[in-house]
């Protein structure tokens, strides 16, 4: 390195004070080494009444001293602790009293998990203020699901432990898997997005419920299922969601939103699939329900058409009795009628003597004659008729006519 500071003097002889010495190393520290971001966790912090930190920042193999005045720290926005891993920022210096070689921190952040759980925490906050979490508004999930979407990686071991459930449990499952990556940049967008197909087609496939899963893994790796969009996507969508990302132990801001935590993707199978087993022994004592009850019905109607058999008649003695009471009603005819016949015959004789009274014919038996005119009438009066008439008279026996010569 041909920087100056690595110049020596020109008296060889010439003798450094420590002071010297520490100040031109300090000048070459902070000239080579003015700004410089380093990663490391925090041991050995101190915070005395002045306000400054005075902390060991280390890794597995080495260490190295840092201190971030009181104007600095005020502008981090977490609370540092032994062992947190963070990120600083700063220019590499030397305490020239101790001749301590140290960093002069500028700025600190959480690094890694500490950054993310801290973004998670607020997240989280945030979406359980506006309501994102609120049990009453959750979706119910199914009792008897038929078609189940699964949103996940097509490839890894999560989608095959979810469809070995499904054999086992409910061989008749529909599943539509929608691939999605599940953990890098795009992975969030394409979860938004494969929620918006299963709403889409939720009606021409009939899909009753959303599973949305993936392994286990960091928190970095969860990030997708940390998305401030994905959640959103997940509260509104018209669907029930189950999440079921990661272990028991693992939790993400989809499974506070979703209708459904799963502790893990098998579990959620579990969940959406009944188990046949238990469906055929339902089925078993249905059998059993129905064989008892159709039974009992045979038996009744075995009882009501004994019942009818012991009322029913031969037809044979059926046309039996048919004609006895036919000869009854013809016996009761005959006596009727002849009962009708003797009485009117008895009134026709009265009428007969009646009549006989006053026929014409009695009169000519007792020697009276019977008169009329030409033109039939009965001459009863002289008037009736004129000198010159023909007029007729009836005997007992034998008929004449007269012409009227003299009328008195």
């Amino acid at each position: 390195m041909n920087h100056p500071c690595f110049e020596t003097p020109n008296n060889e002889t010439a003798v450094l004070s420590v002071s010297t010495l520490n100040s031109m190393a300090r000048g070459l520290l902070e000239e080579c080494f003015s700004s410089v971001i380093v990663e490391g966790e925090i041991s050995n912090l101190s915070i005395p009444s002045s306000g400054h930190w005075y902390l060991t920042l280390k890794d597995s193999h080495a260490q190295i001293r840092c201190a971030m005045f009181r104007n600095r720290n005020l502008s981090v926005k977490f609370k540092p602790a032994n062992g947190a891993q963070v990120t600083i920022k700063g220019k590499l210096s030397l305490y020239e009293g101790r001749g301590d070689y140290q960093l002069i921190l500028d700025s600190m952040s959480e690094a890694g998990a500490g950054a993310l759980q801290r973004a998670f925490e607020v997240l989280k906050q945030k979406l359980q203020h506006e309501g994102l979490f609120d049990q009453t508004k959750k979706l119910p999930i199914p009792a008897m699901c038929q078609h189940v979407a699964v949103i996940t990686s097509p490839t890894g071991a999560v989608i095959q432990d979810i469809l070995s459930v499904f054999q086992r449990r409910y061989p008749g499952m529909r599943v539509t898997i929608i691939p999605v990556p599940v953990q890098g940049t795009e992975s969030s967008s394409a979860i938004c997005n494969a929620l918006s197909i299963a709403e889409l087609r939720k009606e021409d496939l009939g899909i009753d419920v959303i599973i949305l899963a993936r392994g286990g893994g960091s928190l970095e790796d969860l990030q997708s299922f940390n998305d401030e969009n994905v959640a959103r996507a997940i509260h509104h969508c018209s669907l029930p969601v189950i999440s079921a990302v990661g272990h028991e132990t693992d939790v993400t801001i989809a499974d506070f939103v979703a209708d459904l935590r799963a502790p893990t993707p098998t579990a959620a199978a579990e969940v959406v699939s009944p188990d046949q087993s238990a469906l055929l022994k339902e089925l078993g004592q249905f059998e059993l329900t129905l064989q008892r009850h159709v039974k009992s019905r045979l038996e009744q109607h075995k009882r009501q058409v004994e019942w009818l058999e012991k009322r029913l008649q031969h037809p044979g003695r059926r046309l039996q009795d048919q004609s006895q009471t036919l000869d009854r009603l013809e016996t009761r005819l005959k006596r009727v009628m002849q009962q009708i016949l003797q009485h009117q015959k008895g009134r026709l004789q009265l009428l007969a003597r009646a009549l006989d009274t006053v026929s014409p014919l009695q009169t000519l038996q007792r020697g009276f004659s019977i008169t009329q005119t030409e033109n039939g009438q009965l001459l009863t009066q002289s008037i009736q008729v004129n000198p010159g008439d023909r007029i007729f008279t009836t005997l007992k026996s034998g008929r004449f006519s007269s012409i009227i010569e003299h009328i008195n």
